[in-house]
This record gives structure tokens, sequence and C-alpha cells, in this order.
């Protein structure tokens, strides 16, 4: 464990580095501000994966007194180390995912239609937008097929934690 300890300060420049550098992506105006909407890319950019609601909350946390529409960097660099050291909203594991898939291929045909997606995606639990849902479906959909391979598509979602 005295690796740790003699790490921490390393460890938190290099926390702080990696997270100014997902922020500066969206700083179009180099004046450490980015628009409050891109957030919640930059959060997922760092391998958090916050629901909605957790969102509108990390929102909430760095935004300003008075609403201006941009999260500054000051206000969001802290907050980003905290949740990032504490592990919060980790990503879900694969063989969580690959079950969440194969309840809703009740046939068990190891694909689901691009029908039934949009189905449970749009109308069940938190709902996608018609943007998420068009999103997912050009990562997913096997254009020949019009289905989705879910255990290929799992591939691509799994974030790798090294």
């Amino acid at each position: 464990m005295a690796d740790e300890k003699d790490g921490g300060e390393a460890g938190l420049l290099e926390l702080q580095k990696k997270i100014k550098e997902a922020f500066e992506v969206f700083d179009h105006e180099a004046n450490d501000t980015v628009d409050v909407r891109e957030i919640g890319t930059i959060i997922r950019s760092l391998g958090c994966c916050p629901s909605e609601g957790e969102l509108h909350d990390l929102i909430a946390e760095v935004e300003e007194e008075e609403p201006t529409g941009y999260i500054r960097l000051e206000k969001f660099l802290p907050m980003m180390v905290k949740v990032l050291s504490e592990r919060r909203y980790r990503p879900i594991p694969e063989d969580l995912l690959l079950q969440a898939f194969e309840v809703l291929d009740s046939a068990k045909e190891g694909f689901l239609t691009k029908e039934e997606l949009v189905k449970y995606m749009t109308e069940e639990g938190e709902p996608f937008t018609e943007e998420e849902m068009e999103e997912m479906l050009s990562a997913a959909l096997d254009p020949e097929t019009n289905t989705i391979q879910y255990r290929d598509y799992l591939a691509m979602m799994v974030i790798d934690e090294n």
C-alpha cells in the first residue's frame, strides 16, 4: 500500500490532466468554459456512465448560482476528480449486459430485430431519445439482416478498464 501513498500526488496530477484534456476538447473559446450540454459527453469520455438523473445532479453541483449555460473548469475539475477517485458511475459489466439482451431475446436466437430493440429502448425504463436511438442503431444494426447481433455489439460497448 506504500505505492498508493507515494503515487497519490502523481496519481492526482495525472487524473487532473486527463480531466482537463477531456474538458478542453469542448472548450471551443479556450476560456476554461464549456457548454453545459457537453458535460455528459465529457463525463462519459472519462469512462463514467451516469443515468440522466445522476447527470443532472452532477451538472447542478457545478453550475453557477445563476445558470449561464456554461460550466467552468475550476468547478468541474474538483467534482470530476472526486467522481473518478470514488469510482462512481462505473460501466455495467459485460456479463450483465449480455444477460439483459438474453432476457429481451425470448426466442434465444442471438439477435434482436430493429423493431424489437427500438420498442424496448424507447418504451421501457429510462427511454432513449430519437437521437440516442439512431446513434445506437448506426453502431449495432447489421444492415444486411436488419438485426442486432448483440454479442458482437457488446464487444463494441464495453469499456476497457486498463
